[in-house]
């Protein structure tokens, strides 16, 4: 059996190790599709999603369409008559008349264990929610948003000490090892489709920049979660003397208070309270201001017990 005629849709790191998988076993990718260059940093110099370098760093074509169902994308990608398209973090819905070209389907990872946490932000709201494990999905995608078939499922603890981005890193590794299994069960006939469950689903919307924003009002635990899960982006945050005060690392402390009151400020942390219990804060940046451990912060900036945040 000649080898399958392969296109990578994905744009951000998180989907490099897959087609880093692809390259290494040999695979005939024929084409990457991700998303145009953008400007970044304070220069907005344009810069290339990661996954068009390492395509281009492996003499891989690529297609940069600004809209993938736009009728002259879908028929750049129909003339190269791929036998499976594989997608991972793409970050465009695909229209049915991209979904029906490659006759094997195309096949998604997703990162949640389906049919929980479908959208955009799986692995923040995982952390958000309190969740102890979460995994990825491998899936044949079809019209909705993350409702095609499952294939294969592996799973991760979530530990205490997880943000989004050390979950991020693991999952994408666990991607690539799943979609590695998936493939061998697809070359060999041997793939099996679960129908999902509706009602046990639930939504991940994306990420924006105000779902950091800390209640003191919410349990201690929530706020711990929060700050774990949307670590590094799109960070906590609180205000200090009406300025922004970002959060990036914090422990849980019992001391009581009314939520958002500065309980201790020293060398152990910024100490707020919370609906029960505290927060201590281990690591923040003041709007304007360098990240530092709170205890380097406090030596330069005077905080009161009694001071509100928020």
């Amino acid at each position: 059996m000649p080898p399958l005629k392969i296109i990578f849709m994905g744009t951000p790191q998180f989907a490099c190790h897959t087609l880093q998988m692809l390259i290494d076993r040999g695979e005939n990718v024929i084409a990457a599709v991700t998303q145009p260059d953008r400007p970044k940093g304070r220069g907005q110099q344009m810069q290339p999603p990661p996954v068009k370098e390492l395509a281009m760093q492996h003499g891989i074509p690529v297609i940069q369409p600004l809209k993938v169902r736009a009728p002259e994308a879908v028929e750049e990608i129909r003339a190269l008559a791929p036998d499976l398209i594989v997608v991972v973090a793409f970050g465009q819905i695909l229209p049915q008349s991209l979904l029906d070209i490659p006759r094997l389907g195309c096949i998604n990872i997703h990162a949640s264990l389906l049919p929980r946490y479908r959208g955009a932000a799986p692995l923040n709201w995982c952390i958000i929610n309190g969740e102890t494990e979460t995994g990825i999905t491998t899936m044949m995608m079809d019209a909705g948003l993350d409702t095609g078939d499952m294939i294969l499922k592996k799973t991760t603890p979530i530990t205490p000490e997880d943000d989004a981005s050390s979950l991020h890193d693991r999952l994408s590794l666990l991607g690539a090892e799943t979609m590695a299994e998936t493939l061998d069960l697809l070359v060999a006939g041997k793939l099996e489709r679960e129908k999902q469950d509706d009602a046990l689903t639930c939504y991940a919307p994306m990420m924006k920049k105000d779902t950091g924003c800390i209640n003191w009002n919410s349990p201690a635990e929530t706020i711990l979660n929060l700050i774990r899960g949307v670590t590094p982006w799109p960070g906590a945050f609180t205000t200090l003397d009406g300025k922004t005060l970002k959060i990036h690392k914090a422990g849980r402390g019992e001391a009581p208070g009314n939520p958002g009151e500065v309980i201790s400020a020293g060398k152990n942390g910024l100490e707020a309270a919370a609906a029960d219990g505290s927060v201590i804060i281990e690591e923040l940046q003041l709007e304007g201001k360098k990240r530092l451990k709170a205890s380097e912060f406090l030596a330069g900036y005077k905080v009161e017990p009694g001071t509100l945040l928020g």
